[in-house]
């Protein structure tokens, strides 16, 4: 890993869990931003953690686009969880899996 990806994978790190101490629950219930807090942090470790002996840059740079996307996608929604899969169609799942975007592709591998 270069100096600079390194940087940026750490500098990654500290924005996701600088999110979770500010972070507030869209419901406005204490215990709901508790949750989502821990939720959050939980997540992070996890997932920083299972992709820590990469050594490819392709796939750093996947890992790096995914935590991004997250993080937008979190922040607009003001939801820290990914979207749930609902009751489709065969043909609908089939083409979702095909089409999968960046920001759910390791929360399944999980």
């Amino acid at each position: 890993m270069t100096a600079s990806t390194r940087r940026t994978v750490l500098s990654l790190y500290m924005r996701v869990f600088r999110i979770a101490r500010t972070w507030q629950a869209q419901s406005g219930v204490a215990n709901d931003t508790e949750t989502e807090r821990k939720y959050i942090i939980q997540e992070a470790r996890s997932l920083f953690r299972q992709n820590q002996q990469l050594a490819d840059p392709g796939s750093i740079k996947k890992c790096i686009e995914e935590c991004e996307a997250r993080i937008e996608i979190g922040l607009h929604y003001r939801n820290p969880y990914p979207r749930a899969k609902g009751r489709k169609l065969r043909a609908q799942q089939r083409l979702r899996k095909q089409a999968k975007p960046i920001y759910l592709q390791s929360h399944d591998e999980t």
